[in-house]
């Protein structure tokens, strides 16, 4: 007796694959342009007098644009490393085959320096005690290890300070697996009008140096200037030159020089995930504080605080079919709802636009900063990984691959 099998069905192997990067896009996202971020950096360089070079800071996730993408693309248009904040970003590049040199800014607990040894990672030092043990692990390694020495010309935060400076830097130079290789120093105020306090700390750092050029003690390369002093301060770039938020497109404040050319390089998108029909008198969202007066039309969009969204009522805008639609009622966890009552175009799964450019309308980085009552640098690496970043125009990406190496000094 013959009897009819059963036919199991032929199952995607892609379902089976349980990790993040296989699952479907989420309809709300973070879109980093790579294309924009490689004429930023060529814009900046053209900025800089022939020698000097260019510190890519790409610290929290290269400002949530994704360290990794902007470090191989900084470092191919010519940039001589990476400035980083803490040693897991450090590793995260090292771990990727970024060999070029790559400074870890801020203070570093004596746990860490065995690891920046082991994977030449340049390090600040700002104690006696830092030099002491490092030289020791130098030492243990067999290497004879770059550091920079932070100096605190006023911002007092890390560094030893320009009246004291003078010890440190002879007792680098007094342990022969060391290399002096930079000295630095940190603006407190260089993108507002009032250069004044930028100044006097440009003064006492050039004092420092000063001190050491009468002993015949070279220093390779000082650097002082972040995104403000690249654009404001042009007789400070000195050796080299720490652009962060002016590599993203953005510049550090309204009254900063623009620089012609220079694109953010990130936007935020989402989709339309629902629309609801409002009749007078009924209301939308948490805490009842929109009330439709007359009929209005809602798109509802997943995306909320909890990506990184200012948590605001009844305020703001986002972008659809190039049109500025106004948020409604509270901003919630996963979800905010937009007024398209004056789009009737809009449908379903249509792209709306949280920050950045549809058509002739933009929303500027600024804008959203200004809702949460904050700055630039604050929403940038405030949007969660939740929404994931899409990488756009990413082609050629690695045109001269050796540019990853370490560059010379």
């Amino acid at each position: 007796m013959q009897t009819n099998a059963a036919v199991s069905p032929t199952i995607d192997r892609k379902f089976l694959n349980l990790t993040v990067d296989s699952l479907p896009l989420r309809p709300a996202w973070t879109e980093i342009d790579l294309g924009r971020l490689r004429r930023n950096v060529q814009l900046i360089r053209r900025e800089l007098a022939p020698g000097v070079r260019l510190l890519a800071v790409v610290k929290d996730e290269a400002y949530g644009h994704g360290a990794l993408d902007v470090a191989r693309i900084a470092l191919e248009e010519g940039a001589w490393g990476c400035a980083l904040s803490n040693l897991e970003e450090a590793m995260a590049l090292r771990a990727a085959g970024i060999t070029a040199p790559l400074l870890l800014l801020g203070e570093r607990q004596e746990a860490e320096l065995a690891w920046c040894v082991a994977h030449d990672l340049t390090v600040c030092v700002n104690t006696p005690h830092t030099v002491r043990a490092l030289a020791r692990l130098a030492r243990e390694f067999e290497k004879c290890v770059p550091v920079h020495v932070k100096i605190n010309t006023g911002m007092s935060r890390y560094g030893v300070r320009w009246d004291e400076a003078l010890p440190l830097l002879e007792q680098v130079e007094a342990e022969k697996c060391l290399r002096l290789e930079g000295v630095l120093t940190h603006f407190a105020q260089s993108e507002e009008p009032d250069k004044a306090f930028a100044e006097l700390q440009f003064a006492r750092f050039q004092a420092v140096l000063h001190a050491r050029a009468a002993r015949n003690l070279a220093i390779p390369l000082r650097h002082v200037c972040n995104s403000g002093a690249v654009l404001e301060l042009p007789h400070t770039h000195l050796d080299m030159v720490r652009p962060g938020l002016l590599l993203y497109g953005v510049l550090p404040s309204a009254t900063c020089r623009p620089l012609p050319g220079l694109e953010p390089v990130m936007s935020v998108k989402a989709k339309i995930a629902a629309i609801q029909s409002l009749k007078p008198g009924e209301i939308a969202g948490y805490g009842m504080r929109f009330t439709a007066v007359t009929p209005r039309r809602l798109a509802v969009l997943p995306v909320g605080y909890g990506d990184g969204y200012p948590r605001v009522s009844n305020t703001g805008v986002v972008l659809i079919h190039g049109r500025r639609a106004p948020l409604v009622g509270s901003v919630a966890m996963d979800a905010l709802m937009v007024d398209i009552t004056d789009i009737p175009q809009a449908q379903m799964w249509d792209e709306a636009v949280l920050m950045g450019r549809q058509g002739t309308e933009a929303i500027t980085v600024r804008e959203i900063a200004t809702l949460k009552n904050s700055v630039s640098y604050d929403v940038l690496t405030n949007w969660r990984l939740r929404l994931r970043r899409q990488a756009v125009n990413g082609e050629a990406l690695l045109k001269h691959p050796q540019a990853l190496g370490a560059s010379e000094l």
